[in-house]
């Protein structure tokens, strides 16, 4: 167990719980939309796949494998999705940030700007990460878009990586942003947060 990764983190748009069997009936609303689970490594739409997921996401953070949390909006409290810290290697102070997801309303809203903002800092300011990783579907032009607009850096794709859904082989674009980058990741997510308000 990485100790002190799994806190609550506020901002002004989001708020990031770490993930309890409370926030499933929300979660399971919030997750409801096929197209959410598009790039996702299951199909989560559906109730039997999404209880799958869940319990295998409560299980990894049993185990301290992972640190999932639930996106929460500030302003109204409703649950809109979930990320969380993975890969974890605390002996050498690194680890991915990964599996987020969140309901279509919220899109384009500061909620995943904010989001990868709280966990970012936590990584780096509290955490002592030296450096933090995010893969996704080389396929996915909207979340590697995304990545690059925190700037992170563009590592490469990794060739059959993983099988995903139901059996698809799946290309995983790797990006990283270094404990060095940070200042000014930190400087373009605060600007960006500031513009959504």
């Amino acid at each position: 167990m990485w100790e002190g990764l799994s806190t609550r983190l506020e901002g002004e748009i989001v708020v990031l719980e770490p993930l309890r069997p409370k926030h499933e009936e929300e979660l399971r609303a919030a997750g409801a939309d096929p197209e959410i689970w598009r790039w996702m490594t299951v199909h989560g739409h559906a109730p039997e796949t999404f209880t799958d997921w869940l319990d295998m996401t409560m299980k990894a953070a049993a185990e301290g494998r992972e640190v999932p949390f639930a996106i929460v909006l500030r302003e109204t409290g409703r649950v809109v999705g979930s990320t969380r810290y993975l890969s974890l290697r605390p002996e050498h102070r690194g680890l991915e940030i990964g599996y987020t997801w969140h309901s279509r309303d919220v899109w384009g809203k500061g909620v995943n700007i904010e989001a990868k903002y709280l966990l970012l800092e936590h990584a780096f300011e509290r955490a002592g990460c030296m450096r933090v990783e995010f893969k996704t579907d080389a396929k996915n032009e909207r979340a590697r878009a995304a990545l690059e607009a925190l700037p992170a850096r563009f590592e490469g794709v990794f060739l059959s990586h993983m099988l995903v859904r139901d059996g698809e082989v799946r290309d995983s674009a790797w990006y990283a942003i270094t404990e060095a980058e940070w200042p000014a990741v930190r400087t373009n997510l605060q600007r960006r947060i500031s513009e959504k308000r």
